[in-house]
């Protein structure tokens, strides 16, 4: 069993403060083996916090962004599974499920991890999955000013992942979990 946390869009100090409380007190060190950042953290302490949960951190650059070093994509291998990272604003028109699913194809992932709308969203999608942590903080979008703050823990084990959602509604924590299974022939989403 890995946990991997998959957070992003936090924008902070720009649009937004801090993580909620509720986030900060569940998110502690030792617990997560792996961290996606999607981008936007905007500050190195946003960076240096999340590298103090965990050493393990991936980070795509959001164009808000001021460490120019974060590339545009990533890929990298947890158990049985490749994922890709990217922010999504390269994404056009953005969070749409068909140029995502390309972008999935091109990098030869299973679960492609992707931000910039800042709403939550995950799909099985043709071999693999696609995943939109949404904005840890809350922060508004470009797209939308309603947004309620949302992060993802996914549970790798073996041919199997548990994608977690939490997202902070009316003051309270809400968590929603999608399971997916990959065959043991599925090298990838192709």
């Amino acid at each position: 069993m890995v946990l991997v946390l998959a957070i992003g869009d936090l924008h902070i100090p720009h649009r937004a403060p801090d993580l909620p409380a509720k986030f900060k007190s569940m998110l502690v060190p030792g617990k997560i083996q792996h961290i996606l950042c999607t981008g936007n953290l905007c500050i190195k302490e946003v960076h240096d916090y999340l590298k103090s949960l965990c050493p393990d951190l991936h980070i795509t650059r959001g164009e808000y962004d001021e460490d120019a070093r974060y590339p545009e994509n990533k890929t990298l291998t947890i158990g049985q599974f490749k994922l890709g990272l990217c922010h999504g604003h390269q994404i056009i028109p953005w969070g749409d499920l068909d140029s995502l699913a390309m972008l999935q194809r091109q990098l030869d992932v299973d679960i492609l991890v992707t931000g910039h709308t800042h709403q939550f969203k995950a799909y099985k999608h043709e071999a693999g999955v696609v995943i939109n942590p949404g904005s840890a903080t809350g922060a508004y979008s470009s797209i939308t000013y309603d947004v309620n703050p949302s992060f993802v823990l996914m549970d790798i084990d073996g041919l199997r992942v548990v994608v977690y959602v939490y997202e902070l509604i009316d003051g309270e924590v809400k968590v929603d979990k999608i399971d997916f299974k990959k065959t043991a022939n599925t090298q990838s989403a192709h």
